[in-house]
């Protein structure tokens, strides 16, 4: 039986096991998925020796997405602009690196949830590893703007000059938080890890245009954007669905088909 798996540290709480699993059942797909914790100091040795035990194939999570780049022998281009990698790949010619992150949230936004990217004003709000993840799918659906709001500016900037060398004909910009006053959105991503200790960036309020959405990448808990979205006016939703959908861009990857996500994100939704 193929083998996949999740790595991560920690990785009990994962939810791409029942995911995957669900996948499998609804494609006819014969496989085992589990989750893998590593040390940290071990999580090269961890790759290798599941690979070398047979494995086929493993989604990485926190905090080795970027030992993950550096470990891959062959980088998709996403995975390159991202500079991390949450899907890898064993075959005869060695290890893939895959960034599937941002796909899954623009599936999501669009597919999901029918928040249209192209043509929109865009905030996301972070420019560590989450937000370098999407920028790049973002970016290709050609929204009008996409502002870049960190609490580090030069890190801002930073990610700006990275993906700013893309014809895509968006409007890419870099400012930190006092900057955003008197700036209105369509849909403002938070991209940093501030929901996980229920505080948020220190937003201005009216920064969200009449039907605008607000999308939270933590899942599993109402947290502080949320909340402030929602007293805005503004249409919100988590990172589930994304959560999903970068498991169901991983799966095709690996097994040639793409799962159905629609009754899983219902059934997770459900659960929660």
């Amino acid at each position: 039986m193929d083998s996949y798996a999740v790595i991560g540290n920690p990785v009990a709480h994962s939810k791409s096991p029942i995911i995957h699993t669900e996948f499998a059942r609804l494609t006819g797909q014969v496989l085992s998925y589990r989750a893998l914790y590593s040390e940290l100091p071990d999580f090269e040795a961890a790759v290798k020796r599941f690979r070398d035990e047979g494995g086929r194939g493993l989604n990485v999570t926190l905090p080795f997405k970027h030992r993950a780049y550096t470990l891959s022998e062959r980088l998709t281009d996403r995975a390159e602009r991202a500079r991390s990698v949450n899907t890898l790949t064993f075959d005869s010619s060695g290890i893939s690196g895959d960034n599937t992150d941002g796909a899954g949230l623009v599936r999501d936004l669009i597919n999901n949830l029918g928040c249209d990217v192209h043509a929109r004003r865009i905030l996301l709000m972070g420019a560590g590893g989450a937000a370098y993840g999407v920028c790049g799918p973002l970016l290709e659906q050609q929204p009008a703007l996409l502002t870049i709001a960190n609490r580090s500016v030069e890190k801002a900037i930073t990610l700006c000059e990275h993906f700013n060398s893309g014809d895509t004909g968006a409007v890419l910009r870099a400012c930190g938080y006092s900057d955003l006053k008197g700036q209105v959105f369509d849909l403002v991503i938070n991209a940093t890890s501030a929901g996980l200790s229920d505080t948020m960036p220190p937003l201005p309020t009216g920064l969200f245009a009449r039907g605008a959405f607000g999308y939270e990448m933590v899942y599993g808990k109402v947290t502080p954007f949320l909340e402030f979205a929602t007293r805005e006016g503004a249409r919100a939703a988590n990172g589930l669905g994304m959560l999903v959908e970068q498991a169901a861009e991983s799966f095709q990857i690996w097994r040639g088909v793409r799962p159905q996500t629609a009754d899983v994100i219902a059934q997770l939704r459900a659960a929660t």
